[in-house]
């Protein structure tokens, strides 16, 4: 053992030997495998049948069967590639769930082949194949999550949400696009079923076989179905067909008035009047009527995955914070699916997606959702007036866009892949969909202006998203293309607006369009009710503009602490837990005394009592403000622009 100060220690000659690990050589890195064949844009020489059987809902498995034509350079080569799908379009990341795919069996001629599962890209499966053999029998199942804490929920004793990019495997080496499929889906009997997917001949039992698409167009058209259903027809004899197809836990959760009804036909019509065209033969909103399926709110080309709250109808009056939804996920259609940013659309489901147009396609659809609820009757203008002071108060005050522009979050999705993130308003997320909205309220109020209200972003959506009237395929976009067409519009420094807007840190939300629009941002201690509502059906108690946090009323723990707000600058952190206020035990409604009490600059500071896991504290705010909640307030002798975007459209 060579010990420290040992040489200071040695006089006169002293001779030390190297240790025989010296002339060890450095190690070299292991040469990488073959990478797996790209993507090429040519036919796949057959059909793949796929099979699901979607009736194990007690153990919440899906089991499937696919044959797969063997192609005969996969056969001469000795290694057939199979796919699982890992980038989905509207994931805007890898999500791919590989983690819940089991089972794997490959046979060929009734023989078991050993399969092998690729050492880098672990979506990726070798199969050895040989002259002779012409296809391959794949059996595996998806092991779905049986509760939230291991992720999102799909199977329920009354519904099922089949996602075929869940349930199958694809040949690598071919665009999607190119790849026919046949599938099928095995239900529990009686149960009834949505998706844009048409039937290929009678239904045999339970089983439903559909016709013959493209794998594309297979993934983008996933199923609701289950014991409780409901379809109704939205658009009028002759239209093209858009059917609202609903499944719920209970039966009487589907109970809807007119009224109700009319709203989401209002829907149809008003998108269609704002885009101008329809890229769809028919749509299908896919909507679960539930508290027991996971959350979801996806888009696709043809057809939309929703998920709204049990009493979604039944409990009309305060369902109002979720109902912009549909129109958020069928804005989609025009724009994401038939309009999509050309570094987003890849030729198979295993090419990496980038996100830089993101605030296009989610910030322009949030706000299209917001306006097309509102001009439909979804939501009423007040309601779609608070839910905007909401998100405008709520960005003006993020602590993390001082050292991050929005153009950043557009790789969230990658980042963080959707997990909860400790300090939300410091590390931002995905703040392209709603900053992205105020960005384009911006744009639109701007048109107005210079236009003398002749003009709109109206306009814009019908030149951008109304091309080439019925067709599917998709047409991408490039920044260039955006500005282009702004600039058909309203001759303008659109470039730059939108870059400085985007690209450029700013400490302060884009607030001009509320301005441009007659509005100006305010707080006082009125409750909004949007923000009420939601916090109501959250299960939630919000001092985010007075103390700076929210408590989940479950546990009466903190979610989101604001970053350098008052909670954050006395020592509280999320999870912490509030035990007492002003030495009396926690309740909703003490804590709102407290804060109400606490107003003016000689008060006493609210003093709570937390936990933080098994340690307690006292902490003391000196917060002296009183109840804050933001609201719109009318400029006095400008335009009331924001009404007229928020005013139905007529033909």
């Amino acid at each position: 053992m060579f010990r420290k100060g040992a040489l200071l220690a040695c006089t006169g000659l002293c001779a030390y030997a190297l240790p025989a690990f010296a002339e060890q050589p450095q190690p070299e890195s292991a040469p990488m495998p073959p990478a797996i064949p790209a993507a090429q844009d040519r036919p796949f020489p057959g059909t793949l049948k796929l099979n699901v059987d979607a009736t194990d809902t007690q153990h919440h498995v899906m089991s499937v069967h696919e044959t797969i034509p063997v192609p005969r350079e996969a056969a001469a080569a000795g290694d057939m590639i199979l796919l699982y799908p890992k980038w989905v379009p509207g994931a805007h990341a890898p999500e791919g769930p590989i983690d819940q795919f089991g089972g794997l069996v490959v046979k060929s001629g009734g023989k078991t082949l050993t399969w092998k599962r690729d050492t880098v890209d672990v979506y990726a499966f070798h199969i050895p194949v040989k002259s002779g053999q012409t296809t391959l029998d794949v059996d595996f199942t998806l092991l779905s999550p049986i509760t939230s804490s291991e992720g999102r929920v799909v199977m329920t004793p009354k519904m099922v949400n089949v996602q075929w990019d869940e349930v199958s495997l694809y040949p690598a080496g071919y665009y999607s696009r190119q790849i026919p499929v046949t599938a099928s889906v095995h239900l529990p009997h009686g149960w009834q079923i949505g998706t844009a997917l048409r039937p290929s001949g009678k239904s045999i039992g339970d089983t439903r076989t559909f016709g013959t698409e493209s794998y594309n167009t297979l993934v983008d058209s996933p199923i609701f179905a289950g014991e409780y259903f409901k379809k109704v027809l939205l658009t009028p004899p002759g239209a093209v067909p858009v059917t609202l197809n609903m499944v719920a836990d209970k039966p009487a959760d589907l109970n809807y008035t007119e009224a109700q009804m009319q709203a989401h036909r209002d829907l149809v019509k008003q998108a269609v009047l704002t885009f101008g065209s329809q890229h769809y033969k028919h749509y299908d909103f896919l909507m679960a009527l539930t508290d027991e399926l996971g959350g979801i709110g996806l888009e696709h080309h043809q057809s939309s995955e929703d998920s709204v709250s049990e009493d979604y109808y039944t409990d009309w009056a305060h369902s109002f914070p979720q109902r912009d939804l549909l129109a958020h996920e069928y804005t989609h259609s025009w724009n994401g699916k038939y309009r999509r940013p050309a570094d987003l659309y890849g030729p198979s489901f295993n090419s990496p997606q980038r996100g830089s147009l993101l605030w296009v396609y989610e910030g322009q659809t949030q706000y299209w959702g917001n306006v097309l609820a509102a001009r439909s009757g979804l939501v009423s203008k007040a309601q779609g007036f608070d839910a905007l002071a909401l998100i405008a108060a709520s960005y003006d005050n993020q602590a993390g866009r001082i050292w991050r522009p929005v153009a950043d979050t557009t790789n969230d999705p990658i980042i963080a892949q959707r997990a909860p993130l400790s300090w939300r308003d410091w590390q931002r997320s995905e703040d392209y969909y709603v900053e992205g909205q105020l960005v384009w309220l911006d744009v639109d109020t701007t048109i107005r202006k210079l236009s003398n209200d002749k003009l709109s972003l109206d306009v814009f959506a019908k030149r951008f998203f109304g091309t080439n009237d019925g067709s599917f395929i998709v047409s991408p976009y490039r920044f260039e293309d955006v500005v282009a067409t702004l600039n058909s519009v309203v001759p303008y420094d659109w470039a730059t607006f939108l870059r400085t807007r985007i690209e450029q840190i700013q400490p302060r939300a884009p607030l001009d369009g509320l301005k441009n629009g007659g509005y100006r941002l305010v707080y006082n201690d009125k409750p909004n009710a949007f923000v009420e509502q939601a916090e109501k059906n959250r299960h939630r108690l919000g001092f985010t503009f007075s103390l700076g946090f929210t408590i989940n009323k479950k546990n009466n723990s903190l979610m989101a602490v604001h970053w350098g707000g008052p909670a954050f600058n006395a020592g509280l952190a999320p999870h912490d837990v509030i035990v007492a206020v002003n030495g009396d035990a926690y309740t909703p409604e003490a804590l709102t005394d407290a804060v109400k009490n606490a107003k003016g600059a000689n008060a006493a500071p609210v003093q709570l009592l937390v936990r933080s896991g098994d340690h307690f504290r006292t902490v003391s705010i000196p917060y002296h403000d009183g109840l804050r909640y933001p609201h719109l307030e009318r400029i006095d002798g400008t335009p009331d622009r924001l009404s007229a975007i928020y005013t139905p459209r007529q033909q």
